[in-house]
């Protein structure tokens, strides 16, 4: 018996030491899936994982470098096939089919209270699905108008401010009193034309998805969710105040135009200032205005950039202290200034850095106050719907194609039938 005892004791010893794997002095490795892309950024990233692998002996993480063109199908990719990264950069709107799908893990109890505390409800909102938080949002960025400053002073017209912003029928007026002579008013990039309108009809009052009380989403194409279409349907078709050649056109393809006196105005991402810095030509003087008001003020929809952790991580407790220490708030200030963008945190956006005239970051970061999740946030089939009904319907409603009954009928009827699938 005794010597069965000791046969046992030393079988049990031995399987301590070859089960651990990675907790036998081996540290563990955390692969961290970036999307940042401009030089600044991804600089920015790779330094903090530096410092982190430099003071945290036992958990190591590798950097990934991602792309945001291909990231929704990478990931349901990865995710299938097991080789999901543990630490999962992507933009709160991307997140709601991966969270009801159970490929993302529930942070709720994973992340510290400082960082819970720091980032305010509403954006917390926009990675909330059912019961869970599936995401922390960090960058957002407003739409403003980059205006041709020069251009603007020579004509006399009111310059708004986020104090006194333009209304969207003086901003209608303005653009037609800007244009004549082959130059416009406003170029408007709507290449990816859902986002932009739905995020800016925040300001009008505009919904479009209505959950009812069953938890199911319908469409409705209300008085609230005209009023920015229509404005630049308008301006477009009626007044030729805004071009017609940049409806099919990225932010990017303006600024030529822009740079060369052909545009008074782009709206834009407030991330398109680095560009702007970059390319403008010498002496070209511009500055940023905030997007148009309407009955909700200045309020406009947003889909933050998001950190989350994937279900399938052996490592979820180490991906969300990196997760915190990524985001300190100066090392969200960092992020913030190296993709251009506003952090989500308090602490951070309260940062002096954020508030120069230099580059205008101080009317952007005068707009974070009114920035919501934007409408579509937490829509199953968002996506889908997006891509076979929003996005040519309202094409064609920009170019003078349909009209704005055709326009409601096909986002209602169109949208509703494919929303329906998602919510048997």
């Amino acid at each position: 018996m005794r010597t069965g005892a000791l046969i046992v004791a030393a079988l049990l010893v031995l399987a301590g030491c070859t089960a651990g794997g990675e907790d036998d002095g081996d540290p563990v490795t955390l692969r961290f899936q970036s999307l940042a892309w401009q030089e600044e950024s991804v600089q920015a990233n790779k330094e903090l994982v530096e410092e982190w692998n430099a003071t945290h002996s036992d958990v190591k993480v590798e950097y990934i470098q991602g792309s945001w063109s291909s990231i929704h199908d990478q990931l349901l990719t990865s995710f299938e096939g097991g080789e999901a990264p543990d630490i999962i950069h992507d933009a709160s709107d991307d997140l709601a089919d991966f969270a009801y799908g159970g490929y993302l893990a529930d942070l709720t109890d994973l992340l510290p209270a400082r960082l819970k505390s720091d980032i305010p409800r509403r954006s917390w909102e926009t990675t909330t699905f059912g019961d869970g938080v599936y995401g922390v949002p960090f960058l957002q960025e407003p739409r403003v108008l980059v205006a041709n400053a020069t251009w603007l002073k020579r004509s006399g017209v009111r310059i708004p401010t986020p104090e006194h912003p333009w209304s969207w029928a003086e901003f209608r007026r303005i653009t037609e009193q800007l244009s004549g002579d082959g130059r416009y008013g406003v170029a408007w990039p709507l290449k990816e034309p859902v986002s932009a309108t739905l995020n800016l009809s925040l300001s009008t009052g505009g919904q479009l998805f209505h959950r009812g009380a069953d938890g199911k989403v319908t469409v409705r194409f209300e008085a609230g969710d005209e009023v920015v279409p229509r404005t630049v349907h308008d301006q477009v078709g009626t007044d030729h105040s805004a071009s017609p050649t940049t409806l099919g056109s990225g932010g990017s393809d303006t600024l030529p135009g822009f740079f060369g006196g052909r545009y008074a105005m782009v709206p834009l991402g407030f991330s398109y200032r680095q560009q702007i810095v970059q390319q403008a030509p010498e002496g070209f003087d511009w500055q940023v205005l905030p997007a148009p008001a309407g009955a909700d003020g200045l309020a406009q929809g947003v889909s933050p950039q998001t950190l989350s952790v994937a279900e399938d991580s052996p490592h979820q407790r180490e991906a969300a202290a990196f997760i915190d220490f990524l985001l300190r708030p100066k090392n969200m200030v960092r992020l913030a200034l190296g993709d251009w963008m506003l952090p989500t945190g308090t602490q951070a956006l309260a940062d002096p850095a954020l508030h120069t005239a230099k580059d205008d970051w101080a009317t952007g970061t005068a707009l974070a106050e009114h920035l919501r999740p934007a409408p579509a946030q937490s829509v199953r089939g968002y996506a889908e719907w997006k891509d076979k009904v929003a996005t040519p319907a309202f094409q064609e409603y920009y170019s003078g194609a349909i009209g704005l009954g055709e326009l409601r009928e096909r986002l209602e009827r169109d949208g509703n039938l494919v929303l329906s699938r998602y919510q048997r």
